[in-house]
């Protein structure tokens, strides 16, 4: 592979020609104010090249041919398009001065919780153009995998149905993620579940990942990152757009896309449909996903009014225990749901799951200092699980023993359903005021979850039962938050920032599945300062910041008597970092040390109501350094790349391991241990060549070192390390039939390695032996994706 890339590098780097023609400049608004992140398009008969303008409002593009026919075109939220047309005979500075719209444009339900490039906080922006490069069916997760520090996860092997994210060795339920900055995580699990919003990636024009605690946002709170998910964008003008991808494992994923423009200077709609189908690489892990998304809005000078509607339907089938250990060299594809049905495995072993999210946004300008936005959302989400469950006692589903013949018979195979019927609902604000030298924000929610938890016995092999409800538990969740942040520019280069957030949550669970008698009633009051300082001089910020964060208990852990309830979690995340953004290359460096108190992490231990909940271990910590660069060699290649060095331990905490020989339960003490799903080094690269005009030919690698299944830093319970490579082709035609149109073709893991990112892990003694019964989630090997997207 080296000798590849190598090879690879050198024939581009024959193959280029140098340019001489410089281009600079500077945009601003009408107050001779520098505007950042400016999108800067420069087009000549050869190329297209894209940059934003940096905290000063510069930019630059090099290698331009000389005496090229040039065309510049400005474009910054809420301000009108400006365009310049001019021969590049010479090195040139272009300054421009950007006129406000005559429309409020600016979505400030995502800028009251984003961080910008004068904020203290460690952060990837993603725009709508890189999405549109890997969005090929794949859930959202594969399309991060090659953000800093991401490590990904697939059930069915090949990115399509159930996905995990971990960032920095964090999970999902650490994770806070907002959809136009509405929460999205569980409000019960605080998981995150993409599959049931299918192919919504079609609908987001931005991403904000920040990395650590970041600055406050609305939901759960953030214990190792944030994805901020942005699809409130507006189009001035009509456009239609039709996605067909195919691939491997008969993988098919159609999208229809359209919007009104601007109509009668005020109104537009957008809207979406999408499907996407894949028989999965483990067996009988198919999927069968739809999705729609449509948006309304009225814009005028001062105030915007929009209402989102967007909805998925799944229906996957379950892939969710992983592979054994001994059938990995054997059976590698090997599912072993609805094995327990004699004969042929049962054939709707399936999850089912409907959501559907209606958003409604409220903008309003007062003045040029001050700014209000009022969202209200309701989600609404329903489904099951089913699954044949063998030999089943009929006392413990509330049935009665039946008499055949004069023999008692006590236990039956049955069909089961596990339903979760919820309402997630509520209301956000913030008021943003700005002057020549503070921007202060005041913001806060309030949400309402309402959900219940009941199980269904659809079918027995004995009798006859309908559709007996076994049991039926309710929860609520209440979560009000508010917060005040404060950017204060101390000088042109230097910047202080505070932040201060108060959260009270309030669980309400009457009865679990296992113990319905255990009620539970649990309040939290959270208080979060961040402060943070930076200097911003030349396209480079120097940053220093410190957060608190606090965490309540998901639902399960929450199952053990009132003598044994967990308690909250707490993080201290300190960051120290550096960037440097010029227009042939950018870097950073990021020192992080996240010290936590009281993490919930399993031991194995049965609590008092006998189930295997978390506990709370007193002292842990991420130590790492993220290192992250991008360059453009010539106007035909440029590569970037990022890794990630981590130190993830528990300083202290006791295994325990169920003992069948005697039915007892054996202490093991381990200290120092690698904290679980926390590779020490994880790292990705992207080359990209530009062969002919329109064509980019991209490879694509990540490293993950070795991971451990649980917190005993034990060999034989560990995910071994891996690298693959992908290779993606895109082609653009412009103009072809009336339409543009974008072609593109990956080949992902092109060298066919076989490796497992996922796993688990129950080590239990018998026999007086120990034994490591180890699941894993084998991906999928060399495997395609080929798509045809045109747009008019």
């Amino acid at each position: 592979m080296k000798k590849l890339l190598g090879t690879t590098i050198a024939v581009m780097f024959i193959m280029a020609v140098n340019a001489q023609i410089i281009i600079t400049g500077k945009v601003t608004d009408k107050q001779d104010r520098p505007l950042q992140s400016a999108t800067v398009i420069l087009e000549t008969p050869a190329k297209k090249m894209v940059t934003l303008t940096n905290s000063n409002g510069y930019f630059e593009f090099k290698t331009i041919a000389a005496n090229a026919a040039c065309k510049i075109t400005i474009t910054h939220i809420g301000k009108k398009i400006t365009e310049e047309n001019f021969i590049a005979g010479a090195d040139k500075t272009i300054n421009f001065m950007l006129e406000d719209a005559e429309l409020f444009l600016e979505p400030l339900e995502i800028k009251s919780i984003r961080a910008t490039d004068k904020t203290p906080f460690t952060k990837t922006d993603i725009n709508k153009q890189q999405l549109a490069k890997t969005n090929l069916g794949q859930d959202l997760p594969f399309l991060l995998n090659q953000t800093p520090s991401v490590t990904i996860t697939s059930d069915a092997g090949n990115g399509i149905g159930y996905t995990g994210i971990h960032i920095r060795g964090t999970d999902a339920s650490r994770i806070n993620v907002t959809l136009n900055g509405i929460p999205y995580n569980d409000a019960e699990s605080e998981g995150t579940y993409f599959v049931d919003l299918p192919d919504f990636s079609s609908s987001v024009n931005s991403v904000q990942i920040q990395r650590g605690v970041g600055t406050s946002t609305n939901g759960a709170g953030a214990f190792g990152a944030t994805i901020n998910l942005s699809t409130n964008e507006f189009h001035e003008q009509p456009y239609g757009e039709v996605n067909n991808t195919y691939g491997s494992f008969n993988t098919w994923k159609n999208t229809v896309k359209a919007g009104s423009g601007l109509i009668g200077n005020h109104f537009t709609v957008d809207a979406r449909v999408s499907r996407i189908v894949s028989n999965g690489y483990i067996d009988r892990a198919g999927s069968n996903l739809q999705s729609l998304y449509f948006s309304a809005a009225y814009i005028n000078k001062k105030t915007s009014l929009r209402f989102n509607i967007f909805a998925g339907k799944e229906k996957t089938y379950q892939a969710w225990y992983g592979v054994p250990q001994d059938s990995l060299l054997t059976h590698r594809t090997y599912n072993p749901a609805g094995t327990e049905k004699p004969g042929a495995p049962y054939s709707n072993q399936t999850d089912n799951y409907w959501q559907n999210h209606y958003q409604f946004f409220f903008n309003h300008s007062f003045n040029n200092r001050w700014n209000l936005n009022i969202t209200s959302f309701l989600s609404r989400g329903y489904g099951y699980y089913e699954e044949y469950k063998a030999a089943q006692t009929l006392a413990e589903y509330g049935l009665q023993d039946t008499v055949i013949n004069g023999d008692t018979i006590s236990t039956t195979d049955l069909i089961r359903q596990l339903w979760l019927d919820n309402y997630f609902y509520g209301q956000l604000f913030s008021l943003q005021y700005k002057n020549g030298k503070d921007e202060i924000t005041y913001g806060g929610s309030w949400t309402e979850y309402d959900g219940k938890h009941y199980g269904k016995i659809t079918w027995t092999e004995i009798g006859s039962t309908g559709n007996h409800e076994y049991y039926n538990f309710p929860a609520t969740k209440t979560d009000i938050s508010f917060y005040t942040k404060w950017l204060h520019q101390l000088n042109t280069k230097w910047n202080l920032f505070g932040d201060m957030q108060y959260r009270y949550v309030m669980h309400n669970m009457e009865g679990f599945e296992e113990n319905p008698l255990l009620f539970v009633k649990r309040k939290f009051d959270f208080v979060n300062p961040k402060a943070g300082i930076s200097y911003n001089n030349n396209g480079y910020h120097v940053y220093f910041s410190y957060a608190l964060a606090n965490k309540e208990p998901n639902r399960d852990d929450f199952e053990a008597s009132l003598l044994q309830q967990p308690k909250k979690e707490m993080l201290h995340d300190f960051e120290l970092g550096i960037e440097g953004k010029k227009m042939q290359y950018n870097f950073s460096a990021t020192i992080y040390y996240m010290l936590y108190k009281d993490q919930l992490v399993l031991t194995g231990k049965l609590n008092d109501v006998g189930n295997y909940t978390r506990i709370n271990v007193p002292n842990s910590y991420r130590l790492g350094l993220e290192l992250q660069g991008s360059y453009i060699l010539t106007d035909r290649l440029n590569a970037n790349a990022s890794i990630t060095f981590s130190r993830n331990k528990i300083k202290s905490f006791t295994e325990y391991l169920d003992n069948y020989d005697d039915g007892t339960q054996q202490a093991i003490i381990h200290n120092n241990t690698d904290i679980s799903f926390s590779p020490s080094v994880i790292g990705s690269t992207a080359v990209n060549f530009i062969p002919v005009k329109n064509m980019e030919l991209s490879l694509l690698s990540k490293y993950v070192s070795k991971q451990y299944l649980d917190n005993t830093q034990n060999n034989l319970r560990s995910l071994l390390s891996y690298y693959i490579c992908d290779a993606r082709l895109g082609y653009t035609l412009k103009q072809f039939l009336s339409a543009g149109w974008d072609i593109i073709a990956q080949v992902n893991n092109i060298f066919n390695k076989k490796y497992e990112p996922n796993g688990a892990t129950y080590p239990y003694i018998y026999n007086g032996e120990l034994v490591n019964d180890n699941y894993y989630y084998p991906m999928a090997g060399t495997n395609f994706m080929i798509a045809v997207n045109v747009r008019w």
